[in-house]
């Protein structure tokens, strides 16, 4: 046989998706006490550190959906997160959680997106505040949907004046952490971090993760993802 037949039986398998969708509100109040500043830090280390994971079977795959002033927009299209160039989010507007539900739900129900080879999404939402669009139907939708309702969901409250109901009924009890600082808000995100990377080394990757606490003893440093 010739070198050429034998190469054309080599079949490479190539590494399933694990995608990471990150709904994040830019509403105008995120400017304030250096929140989005923080969260700006600690996503583009986290997407750096998902760009330099190369010993897992999986392909970390990452999206930016913002939600501020009137609707959800993409910030960053999903694709894998070594081809990452992380663009600076900006704060304006209002909370405009339902849009930002339903653009989650398409892309996750969008088989040419997230093919059916791919490993169950993570999917995080950030807010710190109230929605101001209709979200609950969008919500339902989400939760109802055949491959949106089986991605993995956390949710982080920023501030004081976050909306906890809300976060919880998106991502369940025991999967919603509140920052009160920019400290906390990296421990989430370190959390993250360590999780997916973890996932992607795994032979079960569809496992589901659970949040540890972010309090000053909470015991996150040791955490072994």
């Amino acid at each position: 046989m010739s070198l050429a037949g034998i190469l054309s039986q080599i079949t490479v398998q190539a590494p399933r998706p694990l995608p990471v969708l990150l709904l994040i509100d830019v509403s105008g109040s995120m400017a304030e006490d250096g929140k989005l500043a923080a969260l700006n830090t600690a996503l583009r280390d986290m997407v750096q550190a998902f760009g330099e994971e190369r010993t897992g079977g999986a392909e970390i795959q990452v999206t930016v959906l913002t939600f501020g002033g009137r609707e959800a927009r993409v910030h960053l299209p999903l694709q894998p997160a070594r081809d990452v160039r992380y663009e600076v989010m900006e704060a304006a507007g209002h909370t405009p959680l339902g849009s930002v539900l339903a653009l989650a739900t398409r892309i996750l129900e969008d088989r040419t997106l997230i093919p059916g080879r791919a490993y169950r999404p993570t999917v995080i939402l950030v807010s710190d505040g109230v929605p101001t669009d209709d979200w609950e139907e969008p919500l339902e939708a989400l939760l109802g949907a055949p491959r949106a309702s089986k991605a993995l969901r956390l949710a982080l409250a920023v501030g004081e004046d976050a909306d906890l109901d809300v976060l919880t009924r998106f991502a369940g009890d025991g999967q919603v952490r509140q920052a009160h600082e920019a400290r906390q808000l990296r421990r989430f995100f370190r959390f993250v971090t360590m999780s997916v990377t973890a996932r992607s080394r795994s032979a079960t990757p569809d496992q589901p993760v659970t949040l540890p606490d972010l309090g000053e003893d909470d015991g996150f440093d040791d955490l072994d993802a």
